[in-house]
């Protein structure tokens, strides 16, 4: 265990100001994540340096296809989340606190994880799987030794961070990808329990903050696929700025979410056109086969400057982060 960061004592209970949730917690009690509980009126995580999984992965599968393209990265993972998605892809890690009180994981300390990123190859840690949100405190301590040892650090998330922890990722946190489910609030309600909005400031926060931002939507079939809904999506990511990478991935059937069908590609594509006709600059199909929506081409001059296949990749076109052909910078992070 290892007392909480960002939370308050309220008349015998804890407020933890980690998620938008901001549980109010009694004594003995956990917050929605089933991983942070009250002990005699103090906040502790008890997550702390409890793996539950950890890989060495292309960056690519993050998916994060602007920032250190063609490296890999050293993710991790503790059990649990404080959404309660009905069609998780990675349910069987990150709802394992939702009604178990046993925590599971392979102890590990920040400076071990670190120093096993580098001795691996790796250019940074990502923090995916679940959520790391949860476990905000072991990565918070790993990310600033890996950046004193020259490694990046990723979130891979669901956004729905306060202003006061991404006031803390800042400077620490090199890039997220957020998964940005639906622009609709019920949808938010209904699938996750959660909102929409905390969602879209923190999303605001981040790239205010200098977070290095791509997004992802998983198009579940007649869930989030409305057509008007993708459009507000869409228009949203480009008031932040329309540089940022959107990542539109196929459902495959999952969880409680079986009696799905696989989201068909043509509705990928389609919402795909969507954020091109919004304005957005960089689009992606994720989890098929896509064609040009795997490769990142020049908005300016349509070169083609990295050509992917699957989870690899190979930058064809890039001058540093600049197209070969035309000189234009393009928002791709290629070194440090």
């Amino acid at each position: 265990m290892k007392e909480a960061y960002l939370w308050s004592a309220a008349d015998g209970a804890v407020l933890c100001g980690l998620c938008a949730h901001r549980c109010r917690i009694a004594d003995g009690d956990r917050g929605l994540c089933g991983v942070r509980e009250n002990r005699g009126g103090t906040l502790y995580s008890l997550v702390y340096g409890k793996l539950i999984s950890r890989a060495v992965d292309p960056i690519e599968k993050k998916p994060l296809y602007h920032f250190l393209p063609g490296t890999v990265t050293y993710s991790i993972a503790t059990e649990g989340c404080n959404f309660f998605c009905d069609f998780c892809q990675n349910w069987q890690i990150s709802q394992m606190t939702h009604g178990d009180v046993t925590i599971l994981g392979e102890d590990a300390s920040p400076r071990e994880i670190a120093v096993d990123a580098e001795r691996r190859g790796c250019r940074s840690i990502a923090y995916t799987y679940t959520e790391p949100t949860i476990f905000f405190e072991f990565a918070y301590d790993t990310a600033k030794i890996a950046r004193e040892m020259g490694l990046k650090n990723i979130f891979v998330t669901n956004g729905y961070q306060t202003p006061e922890t991404i006031e803390r990722m800042a400077g620490v946190i090199d890039a997220a990808n957020v998964d940005l489910k639906a622009y609709s609030d019920d949808f938010y309600r209904e699938r996750c329990r959660a909102r929409l909005a905390p969602v879209l400031k923190a999303i605001k926060m981040m790239h205010e903050k200098g977070i290095f931002l791509e997004i992802t939507t998983l198009i579940v079939p007649g869930e989030n696929d409305d057509t008007d809904d993708l459009k507000r999506l869409a228009e949203f990511v480009v008031s932040v700025s329309p540089e940022i990478p959107w990542h539109v991935s196929r459902f495959h059937p999952q969880y409680k979410q079986t009696d799905k069908e696989w989201t068909p590609s043509d509705t990928i594509f389609a919402a795909l056109e969507i954020g091109r006709a919004a304005g957005l600059k960089y689009l992606y199909a994720g989890n098929l086969p896509a064609g040009k929506y795997e490769n990142t081409y020049c908005p300016d001059c349509g070169e083609l400057v990295i050509e992917r296949s699957g989870f690899s990749s190979r930058a064809t076109g890039l001058v540093g982060a600049r197209c070969r052909r035309c000189g234009t910078e393009l928002n791709i992070v290629v070194t440090g």
